[in-house]
């Protein structure tokens, strides 16, 4: 079927270029590196987190870990596909070489909710601490210009008390309209929109500084919050079960979906068959190992009861009286939110790029501006894309719509990893320091790890498998996704068995479906929305417009 035409790796590594200006190449592996961890080292952990760990207590570090082994997995696989195409467009043109091309668009579609609409949330938590860091230099904005509108609207439909009615109360009316909107989230929306638009260059060195800048506050954070640990805190170690820890899934996957944007960067970078895989595990790692610390010392300075609040570090250390850290935190949370905001804001532009080069969009998309070599069009497109929902939309409903595209693109990449062809090793000076995924044979050791996994399930948890094959009205949204995982688990095991499959993507994928299980029965909803419409979209221009259907 022609929706699933393919676009040939060699294709994919010239053709674009070939036609199009290319971008300035410019990025090191320490550039990429720091530009992973601005990605990743920003809401999460100045925001989510505190439901994160609410929701799991102080064993949510296993929910970290579960997080960062299957982006480690993902990562590995994201690598190989850099290596082998070392182009802009991420999963999306992985997806295209290895799917074909209507899954490419999906891909591209949910990309926009991760990068795009994910960008809506963190400035929504970059305002709040900008907010209180303005406060405590004696500058107070009304309320109404630092709410959010569908908040302010909920609070006075349910007579809320606190400042989301505040503002409602207070807000100037233009014919009966209230003018409540959050100023500093649009703010630094544009402010970041002209750096990015500006130049890769100085939009590195401006990452560069922050990373280091919000790296060594959360090591102040740290060395300072060891002090006012309580073992105590730490008992119960899992208060709601394994679910509890399970149910912080969509915040803790935000912060961990960072990794992906340095794929984005290909185009911009020296060696990218070398350095973006490079750059991708080391900040992965890196990320993974601050966010277990930060969040054991969370836990242990106050209950994890105390916790579910919109700026945790803050909190803490106000309810210890250690006053002067809340200036800190402030600046750190301010920082590394901008850094996350930057890195999001350069990805999207380069994916609908590499989208335009195919057809898939206008030509505009992939317009690079003849003095600044970005993609200019795609830049201020992406500014309106985030900034124009802030009016209206609330940060609830965008990390939980963002987690879920972001985790169905990564199975994609995984399973794509799986189509593509064996490359032979041959070292040359050109695939010299060039990555290539282990292969490691899978066909004895994921039927074996099910049988043992099942069993192991069965024998001390036998209520719980049973439970997920009893189907009723009741539990459906819980006991379907969890079913469907176990389906696919049993259908790999013997996939691996007779296709001597690679373990490291079975591993990607299996762990990152599994995170889907999580996810709630709205949020599905919500993405098969967004789909839908994506593929309306697709079929009323993509599909005739696709260089692969001219040819």
């Amino acid at each position: 079927m022609k929706i699933f035409r393919k676009k040939s790796i060699h294709l994919a590594k010239t053709d674009g270029l070939a036609e199009h200006e290319s971008l300035h190449k410019v990025l090191t592996v320490r550039d990429l590196t720091f530009f992973g961890i601005a990605a990743i080292i920003g809401a999460g952990s100045f925001s989510s987190i505190g439901s994160a760990c609410f929701s799991g207590g102080p064993a949510v570090i296993f929910l970290f870990i579960i997080c960062g082994v299957a982006c480690g997995f993902t990562a590995l696989c994201y690598a190989e596909f850099a290596s082998r195409v070392p182009v802009s467009g991420s999963a999306y043109t992985y997806a295209y070489v290895s799917f074909g091309e209507l899954f490419a668009w999906i891909i591209g579609w949910a990309l926009l909710m991760e990068y795009s609409i994910g960008n809506i949330y963190v400035a929504f938590s970059w305002s709040g601490y900008f907010t209180n860091l303005m406060e405590g230099f004696g500058v107070h904005l009304p309320q109404w210009l630092s709410a959010n509108y569908s908040e302010s609207l909920s609070a006075f439909e349910n007579d809320i008390a606190g400042e989301s009615l505040n503002a409602w109360n207070t807000a100037p009316q233009i014919g009966g309209l209230r003018i409540i909107f959050d100023a500093p989230a649009l703010f630094i929306n544009i402010i970041v929109t002209w750096l990015v638009y500006k130049g890769t260059k100085e939009s590195r060195n401006v990452s560069n500084a922050m990373v280091i800048i919000k790296l060594s506050i959360i090591a102040l954070v740290v060395a300072v919050g060891v002090f006012y640990i309580d073992i105590d805190n730490w008992s119960p170690f899992m208060p709601n079960g394994f679910t509890g820890v399970m149910g912080g899934v969509a915040a803790v996957f935000f912060a961990f979906i960072g990794f992906d944007a340095v794929s984005t960067l290909a185009e911009e970078s020296k060696n990218p068959q070398r350095d973006l895989p490079r750059g991708m595990i080391y900040s992965l790692l890196i990320c993974t190992v601050v966010f277990v610390i930060l969040s054991l010392v969370l836990t242990g300075m106050v209950s994890y009861s105390r916790l579910n609040v919109s700026d945790p570090l803050a909190e803490i250390f106000a309810m210890k009286g250690v006053k002067w850290m809340l200036f800190v935190v402030s600046i750190a949370a301010v920082v590394a939110m901008t850094s996350v905001i930057l890195v999001f804001q350069m990805g999207q532009p380069r994916i609908w790029m590499s989208m335009s080069r195919d057809g898939l969009l206008p030509k505009q998309f992939a317009k690079i501006h003849p003095k600044y070599k970005t993609p200019g069009f795609s830049t201020i497109v992406t500014g309106l894309v985030v900034g124009v929902p802030i009016f209206f939309t609330n940060p609830k409903f965008v990390l939980d719509f963002t987690s879920i595209g972001t985790l169905f693109a990564f199975v994609l990449v995984c399973g794509g990893v799986l189509t593509l062809p064996h490359e032979e090793k041959i070292v040359s000076a050109e695939t010299k320091g060039k990555f290539r995924l282990p292969y490691v044979n899978s066909k004895y050791i994921v039927p074996v790890f099910t049988i043992l996994g099942f069993s192991l399930l069965i024998y001390f948890i036998p209520d719980f498998v049973m439970s997920k094959f009893n189907i009723t009205k009741d539990n459906a949204a819980s006991n379907i996704p969890m079913l469907v995982f176990f389906i696919l688990w049993i259908t790999m095991a013997v996939l691996c068995f007779l296709k001597n499959l690679s373990l490291i993507p079975v591993l990607g994928l299996l762990s990152c479906c599994y995170l889907l299980t999580g996810m709630e029965a709205q949020n599905w909803i919500w993405f098969s929305v967004w789909l839908l419409i994506g593929l309306v979209v697709y079929f009323l221009y993509g599909y005739r417009k696709s260089k692969l259907n001219i040819k």
